[in-house]
């Protein structure tokens, strides 16, 4: 059995795939099993133990004319050939793909040789990659029971598996955890701009705590920003391990008794198997997916959700402060209910295998 995983340059879509190929090789550890990313991804660093990986080269299109995008487009087309000849070379059963304009000449191209595919939609509303590719690929598979009605398809062709944390995401004792970052028993705040950051988010929360001492701050701040908020945690007082990203996220979530976050698909998934307080910002971009993500947590009363717009120091310290209350932070975690999906990625792995086996 070959598979084959073709995911675009974010952690949002590198971790769900890789969590799923590992998935797969415990069910058949005979599998050969392949993840091939764009070259410009963020996971160049990163080691994947299951899995094989491949580079293509590709990148985002616009049809606007100028020579920038004919270069882009020029790019793309190389990562087109590149695709072929992965194709051809790994001869996989099913070429699943995880999103982002990364994943079509892939998917597409297995589509028209015949292979089995099928994509895994992370978010509640699928981005536009996922819209195109879902009337070619064999099954779709989503996070979110949501999602289902966003595909104009036959339903009997979507499985409800939600969406894969990475491995090595476990829970920690809270005190251990602590010890990790060199914190005391305090009231612990992580706050993260999704893997590239977000200076609305820094900017903000760091002046939502100048008047804090009574809590400790575990800030992922994206790159390049964290030199100048060191200095600035130092000059307040605040205690603040401050870093431009973190591999060992699990310390992080196990350590934290509220999370200050936007609201990628990963991180939802993430807030959901630690069960999360947290105050959500989501990106108002993108078809502002992240807002309908956020309000999965909203609805249920498991996060609180500010507007991007609505953004302001004042407003993020009242929020601060009601959420650290113990009984609200109590009822935000049983708030999560049966949001976990502890076995997204052996859901995942299921459907795919299924579905390359009925090929």
């Amino acid at each position: 059995m070959r598979i084959l995983a073709v995911a675009g340059a974010s952690g949002g879509h590198i971790y769900p795939a890789s969590s799923f190929l590992s998935a797969v090789k415990i069910k058949i550890k005979s599998a050969e099993t392949l993840l091939v990313l764009p070259l410009r991804c963020i996971a160049k660093n990163i080691i994947f133990k299951d899995s094989g990986v491949k580079y293509i080269r590709t990148t985002q299109l616009s049809l606007r004319p100028t020579f920038g995008n004919f270069l882009s487009g020029i790019k793309y087309l190389e990562g087109v050939a590149q695709s072929f000849e992965l194709l051809l070379r790994f001869k996989p059963d099913i070429v699943v793909g995880f999103g982002s304009i990364d994943s079509i000449p892939l998917v597409t191209l297995a589509w028209l040789f015949r292979v089995k595919t099928m994509i895994h939609e992370q978010n509640v509303v699928p981005g536009r990659a996922n819209r195109f590719l879902a009337k070619l690929v064999d099954r779709i598979a989503v996070t979110f029971a949501q999602t289902e009605k966003s595909f104009n398809v036959n339903p009997a062709k979507i499985v409800l598996t939600g969406n894969p944390v990475r491995n090595d995401l476990t829970r920690i004792d809270r005190i251990q955890a602590l010890k990790f970052f060199g914190f005391k028993e305090k009231f612990t705040i992580l706050v993260m701009g999704g893997s590239q950051g977000s200076g609305r988010i820094n900017k903000y929360f760091f002046e939502a705590v100048k008047s804090s001492s009574d809590l400790q701050v575990i800030h992922i701040c994206g790159a390049n920003n964290d030199a100048q908020l060191k200095r600035g945690y130092k000059e307040i007082k605040v205690e603040a391990r401050v870093v431009p990203f973190l591999e060992e996220m699990r310390y992080a979530y196990s350590a934290a008794d509220l999370v200050v976050c936007r609201a990628g698909a990963t991180t939802i998934a993430e807030l959901s198997y630690f069960a999360s307080p947290a105050i959500i910002i989501p990106y108002p971009y993108a078809y502002a997916h992240q807002l309908e993500n956020a309000r999965i947590l909203g609805n249920s009363g498991a996060a609180v959700i500010i507007q991007d717009n609505d953004l302001e120091s004042g407003i993020l310290k009242e929020k601060i402060r009601r959420c650290s209350q113990r009984n609200v932070l109590d009822n935000m975690r049983l708030n999560y209910g049966s949001l976990d999906s502890p076995a997204a990625a052996e859901l995942l792995a299921d459907a795919a295998l299924l579905a390359a086996e009925n090929g």
